[in-house]
């Protein structure tokens, strides 16, 4: 019985290291990542599609669960007002099944 609980907390340990629970900063020096909110999907470097519950996030293929504390986020971020300032820039999609990165090159920004 102790080897099952501690392989299941080893498990769920490892579930949550690539989980991307985010929490959005109102100052641009509290943040992991400058990410900016772009038009249109082709300009992305990564596309976005919000959860509703934790559990639901991915292993960084945009699947983004809004924590409501920065201390539950793997990755704080700030919204900045223009593109060039951004590290990444987002385009958020309508279904869970459209996320993904368009430019591999940004990916290590979210782990």
């Amino acid at each position: 019985m102790k080897h099952i609980l501690t392989i299941t907390f080893v498990l769920a340990s490892f579930s949550n290291l690539f989980a991307q629970k985010v929490f959005s900063v109102d100052y641009e020096n509290q943040a992991d990542v400058k990410v900016f909110v772009v038009k249109y999907e082709n300009q992305a470097d990564l596309k976005v599609f919000k959860v509703k519950y934790d559990n639901r996030v991915g292993d960084n293929v945009g699947k983004w669960f809004f924590t409501d504390y920065a201390n539950q986020a793997k990755k704080k971020i700030y919204f900045v007002k223009y593109e060039n300032q951004a590290d990444l820039k987002i385009y958020f999609v309508d279904y869970a099944n459209q996320t993904g990165w368009n430019k591999l090159k940004k990916k290590h920004l979210m782990y």
